[in-house]
């Protein structure tokens, strides 16, 4: 994770000097190469260190620093851009710096052989001992691989992302998820210049402060937290263990919300509304979305909570894949369709795609898990 910020970081340096389209589209391509660790790390890491009954939580903070950092990008650069277009770029070198000596200095290394210690530590403990087997810290800086650990080949994440569409739970949830319900935050993203094209970019900027505000509320008083202790209370009243299948209830609001941010955001731009009421729309919809968002990751790191790192990886994946193509649609969709159209279609389709996604993993999920069984290779961790 740090040799990926530090290629994000030079490679961000590298697109505020360059000269030419092609220099800086090859630093993009640097650029965008060097955040990807961060995308499957920073999950494995929580769930190193923190426990079950806390992973909605976490997974919730998590994904709401992504869902935020997507949406603050636009806010921030407006202003930055009040100096130059190059300093915006600048100024995402130097949050890449701050963030690189950050994690050099105080993030410390997350990973220690669990496994070994299960399935060894206790064996070899005094029978008569009643101290149980601990694990050495590796130093602060360490260049060697740490001992008792299975470090991947370099074509295992590959071969591990394509074996994973073989697992239904975390294919539907994630696919799902995705391709039918996150894509659109870029509608609404891509659409707002649009929208309002006679206000600066500063002003533009302060538009995502309705869906800033609508993810924040939403992780902090609706989303990871209340997973948990939804968990926990079906569990306690039905007299049954934690099962993934009993977070997937959070998906009917989010899906209902989105869906009415959506249509709102649409109709309030087609007609001519205050801009207030978009504000109210984009805030709904960015509630939805975050919601939706913490429900997909906790449920598919539940189904397979050894293998963190490999279900985010697949996650990443599609969740970035599905965001950089909706940009090239809708463009077009909203010329022939209209706003409101266009918009209220985007709430049907999560709508029905929902009801039919999230209806199949309730109802058959835990069957597909029995069937599909554990992943068969062993974590990298």
């Amino acid at each position: 994770m740090i040799a990926g910020c530090l290629v994000a970081f030079v490679s961000t340096i590298g697109s505020a000097v360059a000269k030419t389209y092609g220099g800086y589209m090859a630093a993009r391509f640097f650029q965008g190469w060097g955040v990807g660790p961060a995308s499957s790390v920073g999950l494995q890491m929580l769930q190193d260190i923190y426990f079950e009954h806390e992973r909605g939580q976490k997974v919730g903070i998590w994904t709401l620093a992504i869902d935020t950092g997507l949406l603050f990008g636009p806010l921030i650069g407006g202003f930055a851009a009040l100096v130059s277009t190059e300093f915006v770029a600048w100024l995402t070198a130097i949050f890449f710096g701050v963030l690189l000596l950050s994690m050099i200095f105080f993030l410390p290394e997350t990973a220690f052989p669990r496994r070994e210690l299960v399935e060894n530590g206790l064996s070899k403990q005094d029978s008569n001992s009643s101290v149980p087997p601990t694990v050495r810290s590796p130093p602060f800086i360490n260049l060697f691989p740490i001992q008792g650990l299975r470090h991947p080949k370099p074509w295992d994440t590959t071969v591990r992302f394509i074996r994973m569409f073989a697992y239904p739970n975390v294919v539907i949830s994630i696919m799902f998820y995705c391709w039918t319900w996150y894509w659109f935050i870029l509608c609404v993203i891509t659409m707002i210049p649009a929208a309002y094209p006679t206000y600066s970019p500063q002003h533009q900027g302060l538009l995502f402060l309705g869906l800033i505000t609508g993810t924040i509320i939403a992780e902090i008083f609706f989303s990871g937290t209340l997973s948990d202790h939804l968990v926990a209370y079906i569990s306690r009243t039905r007299s049954k263990p934690r099962t993934p299948e009993m977070r997937l209830w959070l998906f009917w609001p989010a899906a209902f919300l989105t869906a009415v941010g959506l249509a709102l955001f649409g109709v309030a731009i087609q007609f001519n509304w205050h801009w207030a009421v978009v504000q109210v729309g984009m805030a709904i919809f960015g509630f939805g979305v975050q919601v939706g968002n913490t429900t997909t990751m906790a449920y598919a790191v539940d189904c397979h909570p050894d293998h963190a790192m490999d279900v985010t990886v697949f996650y990443s994946f599609h969740l970035n894949l599905s965001a950089f193509a909706s940009p090239f649609f809708i463009v077009p969709w909203v010329a022939v369709s209209g706003w409101a159209w266009c918009f209220g279609a985007q709430a049907l389709i999560v709508m029905a795609c929902a009801t039919l996604a999230v209806g199949v993993l309730q109802v058959f999920g835990e069957r597909m898990r029995e069937r599909s069984g554990p992943l068969p290779w062993l974590p990298a961790i």
